[in-house]
């Protein structure tokens, strides 16, 4: 894995890159790439390069240069169809100077030009410079495992980079906050769309790519996920059997490295039955990677190791304390760029650098939960919905019948977990879904919100992204049609922080359920093999009923936990004092502070809005480092 970044100029400018700026830029990726560094600077063009390397280790730097020479590429990512097209180039008569997949990549662009990227599997962001034509191609993958942000200038200057702070680095762009933004984060965990929390600060849509020419930029849509049903009626024996040879073969071709490889064990169903695949495709004992907490209820290493004994795998573990916790964080905001959307991400660093000690290279279960429906709230919003149309029916008995709920369930757990049902709720995909699974819903925003800030944010649409995702999804079921928006939106966001955090100690990670032809697949299965009943993951389910404990089948979904709610109303609690009651955080003038006092108040009391205070935590500690300027080792957490 590798961090790129560079700079474009059009020719009326008269304008040059210094090569000292790239370098700046670059040097701010140190972290995703520290075997190796390499820069191109010509007329028009910077670009800069840091490399881990995975795939031919000696050979394979960066910048890579092509086509006579006029061709230049910097690359992040693994093509993993690359010995396959490799050996169909050579048989037409290319001839290869490596046995890296970058150099697969600059061939196949020299032939096909943009389309070449339809014929690459895997992960990658691509940047390929052309001097004849002083024209910069960018692309990113399908799923947008691989990032890559740009700014584009008033002049039509161009700077791009793998992560914004390299963006930054260029000083085209001032750290500003992106105001349109803050509903989006405040509803999301984070922007969901296109632009980012940065002011001027765009990411290059995943399945997408950018063509600048000098000054002129176009992005064009090369893939799109289809929901849409095949005619022919299958038995679900044959499905089943179908989904287990893809999923080992997505499993398969991510094994290909020239390091060590490992694997990161939850204990969950997702990396359990990759770690079953791997097991079946190795010889020596696979290591795997476990992280937890002491509290019993962040704790899932007991199923981690049922998995570990049942594969003798090489098994490594780490518990995290609260203070190791917190006093991560600041430098993991700086890694992210924005503020963590997820507490889970300090502990994804935590086993990131465990890892690290070990391998170069892990595979991990993410994009598992939006194919195959893994998350408890789609079933709930279709029993919502489906029952709030019925509750409709009554009509002006609707209200009575909510005033008698709230009178007497008010203030009671019953109470808040009847809220949100169809019952307190109005009806409709935006209250029953969206607001129902906020962070902070459109009424504690406006709440919350200054009223300067309030009435600017007036008409922004916190889910703005989701419903056009909604609008341009093929898909016909709810459940597809909400699959289709998070994998377009929450998806992105989880990705990121896979990506930032295991870059952060510097390795590669991998995403097995990610591998398109398997996601195209899986996306057009009739439901019922996604989730029936109660039953979440069905398919995956019964592919490997016979490799994992029955334990790990039958066990609900826990997602990460992190007890970060508790600690802030136990020993820790200064940590809301000073990022979201001090006097630095109220200056900012964004937020109302009585509405804010409330949440501390009764989160202290016992309610829980630990993912509230976490957004609010985040957010200020996130405007301290790259809006303030203060150094991450500076800004002192409780």
């Amino acid at each position: 894995m590798c961090g790129i970044c560079g700079m474009v100029i059009p020719r009326a400018t008269g304008a040059e890159v210094a090569p000292a700026l790239i370098e700046r830029m670059r040097d701010t990726l140190v972290h995703r790439g520290p075997d190796g560094a390499g820069l191109h600077v010509g007329p028009g063009v910077g670009l800069g390069h840091r490399r881990l390397s995975i795939i031919d280790v000696a050979h394979g730097a960066q910048p890579m240069h092509g086509g006579e020479g006029h061709l230049h590429i910097v690359y992040n990512g693994e093509v993993f169809n690359h010995p396959v097209l490799s050996a169909e180039l050579q048989l037409q008569g290319v001839r290869y100077d490596t046995h890296c997949d970058t150099e697969t990549v600059l061939h196949m662009y020299e032939r096909e030009g943009r389309d070449a990227v339809r014929k690459l599997r895997g992960m990658f962001a691509i940047a390929i410079w052309d001097d004849r034509t002083h024209t910069l191609f960018l692309a990113r993958d399908r799923f947008g495992v691989k990032p890559v942000y740009y700014h584009l200038a008033g002049d039509g200057t161009l700077v791009f980079g793998s992560e914004i702070k390299a963006v930054l680095a260029s000083g085209l762009v001032r750290p500003a906050l992106n105001e349109a933004m803050l509903p989006d984060y405040l509803a999301n965990h984070a922007p969901s769309g296109n632009e980012t929390m940065f002011a001027g600060v765009l990411r290059l849509p995943p399945g997408h790519t950018l063509t600048w020419q000098d000054g002129k930029v176009s992005i064009e849509r090369y893939w799109e996920l289809h929901y849409t049903k095949p005619v022919q009626v299958r038995s679900e024996a044959d499905l089943v059997a179908e989904f287990r040879e893809r999923f080992r073969e997505a499993v398969r071709v991510r094994l290909m490295s020239d390091v060590p490889l490992g694997m990161f064990l939850s204990g969950g169903i997702d990396s359990a039955a990759i770690t079953a695949m791997m097991s079946t495709m190795v010889s020596d004992p696979i290591k795997t990677f476990s992280v937890a907490f002491a509290e019993r209820e962040a704790n899932e290493l007991y199923y981690a190791r049922l998995v570990s004994t049942r594969y003798k795998t090489d098994h490594h573990e780490v518990v995290v304390s609260p203070r190791d916790f917190l006093d991560a964080i600041p430098k993991l905001v700086w890694h992210e760029d924005e503020p963590m959307a997820h507490p889970s991400s300090v502990a994804l660093h935590f086993v990131s650098k465990l890892a690290a000690e070990r391998v170069k290279v892990v595979l991990t279960g993410e994009g598992s939960d939006e194919m195959l429906a893994g998350y408890g709230r789609y079933a709930k919003t279709t029993w919502n919905l489906a029952w709030g149309e019925r509750l409709a029916a009554l009509g002006p008995l609707r209200g009575a019948l909510r005033g008698a709920l709230g009178a007497l369930t008010g203030g009671t757990s019953f109470g808040a977990k009847l809220s949100r049902t169809f019952l307190m709720r109005e009806s409709g995909l935006d209250a029953l879904y969206f607001d129902n699974f906020a962070v902070f819903d459109r009424a504690r925003q406006h709440a919350m919100l200054a009223p300067a800030l309030r009435d600017r944010l007036a008409s922004v649409d916190p889910y703005a992204a989701a419903h056009v995702a909604l609008r341009e999804t093929d898909a016909t079921t709810l459940i597809d049609r909400l699959l289709a928006a998070d994998v377009r939106t929450y998806l992105h966001e989880l990705l990121m922080k896979q990506d930032q955090m295991s870059m952060s100690a510097s390795i590669e990670s991998r995403v097995p359920f990610l591998d398109h032809p398997l996601a195209e697949w899986v996306a057009a299965l009739p439901m019922e093999m996604k989730i029936r009943g109660d039953t979440t993951k069905r398919i995956l389910r019964e592919a490997v009923r016979d490799m994992l404990p029955p334990e790990i089948l039958s066990r609900g979904k826990m997602g990460f936990p992190v007890p970060f709610g508790s600690w802030m109303r136990g020993p820790h609690a200064n940590v809301v004092q000073e990022f979201v009651l001090g006097d630095r955080a109220r200056a900012r003038g964004l937020f109302s502070i009585e509405p804010v006092k409330v949440i501390c108040a009764a989160h202290a009391h016992g309610a829980d809005h630990g993912e509230r205070l976490w957004a609010l935590v985040n957010f200020e500690i996130w405007q301290r480092i790259f809006l303030d300027g203060e150094d991450p080792s500076s800004v002192r957490v409780p």
